[in-house]
């Protein structure tokens, strides 16, 4: 595949017009949320303009000694314009937050990345540009990858940078001081515009792995801690997958190929994805010194869209956990039904392992425990390790989590603090307490939206103690939009 059909892959179609009551809709949205008991809409709705950096006053408690730098948040801030608005959650314009912690108190700011989708639809009065679940409009300009690229998925610190990254573009690059938007990131200049995946893994050294996925290829990026690139190499993949996450070890990148299958190109970009139950889960393992080595895995059908850190033991068995589902209908459905006020009832996704065995077994072991956003201590990443910190206590009639957990996987039991269905509480981030060495030994972060009193609030956690509650809770006199990923940064 050369570089002309890499990036054809997104750019090929722009999609045919569809026409919605938008700014009625977006307040129908909002009443319907509030006559369900809780007014969940409230962490869907458009954020108008940048919020400058102001302090957040203190509710609870009170700092941990030592906590001190900032947590940077990216989620979709703006759905809804006059002339037309996103179809799916996914599409909404890419949102930094910059949640800053000195002196035992806290700030919060929010820029909008400043991308050439944004400008188009705000040019246009319209979202008129394709993206992962709406289809474009007249007046759609889509020349590369970049040109529908929201950015609104995560963010990866590199240097005095952060970076803005969605799935299928290139990285945005923001000042990690005023969130301010320096632009688009070209790796390298004949590989320009090809997708830099929204979940990069980085080695315990410093190198930062990632993918550009298309179709049944995958461009597989190794930068430098510093962002430089170290190689890009071009795979072939077993099947033409969806890949939103992957996962790593020391020495062996693994890629999850869930049968959520792309078989067309069309827009809006799931919908060139068909579900193939029958086909299994494919899991290909490379090893990253020569990507040439590979085995290939097979278990039963899932869908999931995130995994967490892996490690290999001594036997050479591979371990990793994630959130699995038994299909893609967030994806599908429930992400589209976001943007009209409703929520189709279905199970929330669950924590498990899977284990890679060398003689070629591969096996998933659920734990029945409602969960999403894997995460863990980031020192013990390619290491074998004993917790997982997700999001926990799913509403059943109401979108996302309302808690946080860590489970442990030696005893089987979780700790979990749960603060009422209120709350729409985002992806929580480990933070390590200085000088301490243990798994764990630190603080979780965790920033909700409070649909009672509509603001945006950060709680910090000892993470070994969940259940007794927040050590300290900041409230802003903003309510930001709920987000989707983040990385803490000390200073």
């Amino acid at each position: 595949m050369n570089r002309r059909q890499l990036l054809s892959a997104f750019s090929a179609v722009a999609g045919a017009s569809i026409l919605t009551p938008e700014l009625a809709q977006a307040a129908a949205q909002l009443g319907q949320g509030a006559a369900s008991g809780v007014d969940w809409q409230v962490g869907f709705a458009d954020l108008e303009a940048d919020v400058p950096r102001a302090p957040m006053r203190r509710i609870r408690g009170r700092a941990p000694a030592g906590l001190a730098g900032s947590l940077y948040r990216n989620g979709p801030g703006k759905f809804h314009r006059p002339g037309g608005s996103v179809d799916h959650w996914f599409d909404g314009d890419g949102l930094m937050r910059a949640f800053r912690i000195a002196d035992g108190g806290a700030t919060v700011e929010a820029r909008f990345v400043d991308t050439p989708k944004r400008r188009a639809d705000t040019a246009a009065g319209a979202v008129v540009t394709p993206g992962f679940g709406t289809a474009g409009r007249p007046g759609a300009r889509v020349r590369n990858n970049d040109d529908v690229n929201a950015a609104n998925i995560a963010v990866m610190p590199v240097g005095n940078e952060v970076w803005a990254l969605w799935e299928a573009g290139s990285p945005i690059v923001m000042n990690a001081s005023d969130l301010s938007t320096t632009g688009i990131k070209t790796l390298r200049d004949d590989l320009a515009h090809v997708p830099f995946l929204a979940h990069p893994r980085r080695d315990p050294g410093g190198d930062i792995w990632s993918l550009g996925v298309s179709g049944a290829r995958a461009l597989v990026w190794r930068l430098s801690p510093n962002g430089g690139v170290r190689s890009a190499e071009m795979i072939e993949l077993p099947t033409a997958s969806y890949i939103h996450d992957f996962t790593a070890t020391r020495t062996h990148l693994i890629l999850i190929l869930q049968p959520w299958i792309q078989d067309r190109m069309v827009m809006p970009y799931n919908d060139s994805f068909t579900w193939k139950p029958d086909l299994g889960v494919k899991v290909l393992v490379l090893d990253k010194s020569d990507l040439s080595r590979r085995r290939t895995y097979e278990l039963p059908t899932f869908f999931a869209f995130h995994y967490g850190s892996a490690w290999a033991e001594a036997d050479g068995t591979i371990r990793f956990d994630g959130c699995f589902t038994d299909d893609p209908k967030f994806a599908t459905l429930n992400g589209r039904a976001l943007m009209t006020g409703a929520w189709i009832s279905q199970p929330a996704s669950q924590l498990g392992m899977i284990a890679l065995h060398p003689d070629g077994r591969a096996t998933l072991a659920r734990t029945g425990v409602g969960a999403e956003f894997p995460r863990s201590d980031g020192r013990m990443a390619g290491t074998s390790r004993r917790y997982t910190v997700h999001a926990a206590s799913a509403a059943p009639n109401a979108p996302l989590f309302h808690g946080v957990a860590t489970h442990d996987w030696k005893t089987g039991a979780s700790d979990a603090f749960d603060f009422g269905v209120h709350h729409l509480v985002e992806e929580a981030v480990f933070v390590a307490r200085p000088g301490g060495s243990d798994e764990l030994d630190g603080w979780l972060l965790a920033p909700s939206v409070n649909t009672r009193v509509r603001a945006t609030e950060l709680h910090v956690f000892d993470a070994r103690r969940l259940s007794a509650g927040p050590l300290c809770t900041w409230r802003s006199e903003h309510v930001l939009p709920v987000s989707l990923h983040g990385v803490f940064v000390k200073g």
